[in-house]
């Protein structure tokens, strides 16, 4: 069973723990304090456990001329990229208030630094632990020094390779050992073959120690539901108010409704896995008891005959005997009294029966 590690105080995540369930607020808040501060609430009246967000230092995540860089793009929030991103970019007194306002609601807050300068914004905050984004996943001098933070961390794995992931974790590992993995696909939104759910199972055998997740960017609820059934520890999904909004993140993210189904079928799911031992459960008996077939007598046998598997069938029987899985071991078996035909096998006519013991 994977580590687990302590994501945020008093919530542990991996092994028998449930979801950690984050809510990708991400930049659908369209610059508005107001709308953050709505999602936020959203998010917590809709069960899920965090409510995130992106947060980036411009000048330090894009050089000059990405920023001047028009932009024409029917989400766009100004001609260039740059007055499109200072748009959507909340300051640092506006992170305060709305980490505050996610505490006085009760739900975890936390953001993905987008660049080193906006990690050491998000350590002076507080949160309780880093998302690395699938951008910064193979910028190896960022994660030593995120790691080095001592946070717990999240890191996606959109664009990236295995081989990639292997030395993400041997960067990681030796300096903060409280990270997962989330499998992700950098596509928005994400067409159902290129989501790769087998890759939560090739990070589990690569690395066992670690708790391994989900993001995801599809349409609908059904694959990050999958994702727990193959034993995702964290589902992060972006949420929106309404898809209808602009900005390229909403088509693949959840409204009210949806997310609220997704938390309540993870709740199901986590419930449905149970116990990976098999065996007669108290609440098959009554099915049992109506259904379930003994051995019973397919001709009239007499007294002191010794069995033979000819003589003996099975069926739903009353009163209950010997159960189908003990017709075998009946062969051989001498009858201490004569048996009608269609008459259930029942220990008492059996001599020296001794009954086995099921393990």
């Amino acid at each position: 069973m994977p580590r687990e590690i302590e994501l945020c105080p008093g919530r542990r995540v991996g092994g028998d723990q449930p979801c950690f369930i984050i809510a990708e607020i991400g930049q659908n808040h369209q610059g508005d304090l107001d709308i953050a501060k709505r999602m936020i609430r959203m998010a917590k009246e809709c069960g899920a456990d965090c409510a995130k967000f992106q947060k980036s230092e411009l000048e330090y995540k894009f050089n000059k001329k990405a920023l001047e860089r028009p932009y024409t793009s029917k989400h766009s929030w100004g001609k260039t990229y740059g007055e499109h991103k200072r748009h959507l970019e909340f300051s640092h007194d506006q992170y305060r208030e709305l980490k505050k306002y996610a505490e006085e609601i009760g739900i975890f807050f936390t953001a993905s630094g987008m660049d080193e300068m906006a990690v050491e914004f998000l350590h002076e905050l507080d949160v309780p632990f880093f998302k690395v984004g699938s951008g910064d996943t193979n910028n190896f001098p960022y994660l030593e020094k995120t790691a080095k933070k001592g946070r717990p961390m999240v890191i996606s794995s959109g664009m990236q390779s295995m081989n990639t992931m292997h030395q993400v974790y041997q960067i990681v590992k030796p300096i903060n050992p409280n990270f997962c993995f989330l499998q992700c696909t950098s596509a928005y939104p994400l067409q159902p073959e290129d989501v790769n759910l087998r890759v939560i199972s090739a990070y589990q055998s690569a690395f066992p120690d670690i708790p391994i997740g989900y993001s995801g960017h599809e349409t609908g609820i059904a694959i990050s539901v999958a994702a727990v059934a193959m034993g995702a520890k964290v589902v992060e999904r972006h949420v929106t108010l309404d898809k209808t909004w602009k900005g390229s993140d909403h088509q693949a993210s959840l409204e009210p409704n949806e997310l609220v189904e997704l938390v309540k079928a993870i709740r199901t799911v986590e419930k449905a896995m149970g116990s990976p031992i098999k065996q007669l459960l108290p609440c098959e008996m009554a099915c049992n008891e109506k259904l379930g077939k003994s051995v019973v007598a397919k001709v009239a046998i007499p007294e002191g005959a010794i069995l033979t598997l000819d003589m003996l069938t099975v069926k739903v029987g009353e009163p209950k005997g010997f159960p189908p899985e003990s017709i075998f071991d009946l062969v051989g078996q001498k009858v201490k009294k004569n048996i009608e035909e269609d008459e259930t096998i029942t220990e008492q006519v059996v001599e020296n029966h001794v009954k086995k013991v099921k393990c």
